[in-house]
């Protein structure tokens, strides 16, 4: 078993004989999995530390993985935060924060690029604090990565808290106008009211919340900026309700993530009285009807875009593009528009996305053709004095001869 939920809990009884894995050690997957088919309980939590003795960003990023989107590279800048919420489980999993060094991480880029990666995107509990434990900052790194992003390819942001990113906003809008980076960035506020922000020991108001938003939407025209509610937090009156509506009426976020709360065991939160489950489902219901009332895009009809092919919609009917402002745009499903930047006009808008009519000739970006699906990213073979990626076929197979072999002996 691996993951946060046996990190965050190892003493449960469902692990109980069970070899488990932590965050940090995935690395040592192959060691773990032969050790359990001899009969042996492996348990491994521990965390990696730097020479200098702090906590790590993790395993490395340059070990061999599979990539579930050829065309996408996703990676863990930091794990671990600085904030001490009330309601997530998450901290106790992942740990205090732990920054990768920025060098490694813009080798991976660097050789995501050179197996036709088209995409990155940036990830961690809280891209925010980045560089803080080593010295360095968000907006270092992202100047370092845009030098290497080729033409036509794209970085995306992952999420930030607001007390973190309030420091670095001048810098960010000056990122965030850079060709080769998406206008785009998550930023939960979880609630409108100051009181149970508070109680959730998020550290920040709303006033700083709305002080991150507005600047950025005058310095990046058009920024997509996405963020998040919880509904129902146990000391979340219907006064307190009526901000966080106040504050969705106000920006109307084309992207909005509506969760109700849920007691995660071994957080104060879980101990606290929790709000009629009747209640949270109505107000649940107030804000998702809300937000089912309006059309973000539908300004965009008649313009014509710069899009990146990526992906499949979940109908199977079209491919996934996404423009500048990271808004999806649907094109048509013509096998040479993938991975692909295309110029389109906007022919009409939903809720969710806007369909695209292609304009011109689709533009090849990046530096190569991407791996085939299931080809392992990061090893490589000299066969004919050219470079091949080792299929992961392989990879299981010598897993499996060496089981054998174990077994004969």
């Amino acid at each position: 078993v691996a993951g946060c939920v046996p990190q965050g809990a190892p003493r449960a009884t469902y692990l109980t004989g069970l070899s488990v894995v932590g965050v940090q050690q995935i690395d040592r997957i192959v060691e773990i999995v032969e050790e359990t088919l001899k009969g042996h309980t492996v348990r491994l939590f521990g965390q990696k530390k730097t020479d200098g003795g702090k906590k790590a960003g993790g395993a490395s990023l340059l070990l061999p993985k599979v990539r579930k989107n050829p065309l996408i590279e996703i990676i863990p800048i930091n794990t671990g935060c600085l904030n001490q919420c009330t309601y997530c489980k998450t901290k106790h999993a992942r740990g205090e924060l732990g920054s990768y060094p920025p060098e490694e991480i813009v080798e991976r880029a660097r050789q995501s690029f050179t197996e036709g990666v088209c995409e990155i995107w940036l990830t961690s509990e809280d891209t925010g604090t980045y560089g803080r434990d080593i010295g360095t900052s968000l907006p270092e790194l992202l100047w370092k990565l845009v030098e290497v992003i080729p033409e036509g390819c794209r970085l995306r942001l992952g999420m930030t808290n607001p007390p973190y990113i309030l420091e670095h906003l001048a810098e960010v809008a000056k990122i965030m106008h850079h060709p080769r980076v998406y206008k785009f960035l998550h930023v939960p506020v979880q609630s409108g009211s100051d009181a149970v922000l508070s109680d959730m020991k998020r550290e920040y108001t709303r006033a700083d919340f709305e002080t991150v938003v507005d600047f950025l939407s005058d310095k990046v025209p058009g920024m997509t900026i996405a963020t998040d509610i919880i509904c129902g937090f146990p000391t979340e009156t219907e006064q307190d309700f009526q901000h966080t509506m106040a504050l969705c009426r106000k920006y109307q976020f084309p992207s909005l993530f509506i969760n109700q709360f849920f007691p995660r065991p071994g957080t104060p939160a879980a101990k606290m009285q929790r709000v009629p489950g009747q209640e949270v489902k109505k107000r649940t219901k107030e804000l998702s009807e809300f937000f089912r009332s309006y059309e973000p895009y539908s300004h965009r009809v008649g313009e014509t875009q710069q899009v990146l092919v990526t992906d499949v919609s979940h109908d199977k009917n079209y491919y996934v593009a996404h423009n500048e402002f990271y808004e999806q745009v649907l094109v048509p499903k013509v096998e040479g528009y993938m991975g692909k930047m295309l110029t389109v006009k906007i022919t009409s808008a939903t809720k969710f996305s806007m369909m695209g009519q292609p304009i011109d000739k689709p533009k090849m970006p990046g530096l190569t053709e991407p791996l085939k699906k299931g080809e392992v990213s990061g090893l490589t073979k000299v066969e004919s004095k050219r470079v091949l990626p080792v299929p992961i076929s392989m990879l299981l197979l010598a897993v499996l001869l060496r089981f054998i072999f174990w077994l004969i002996l």
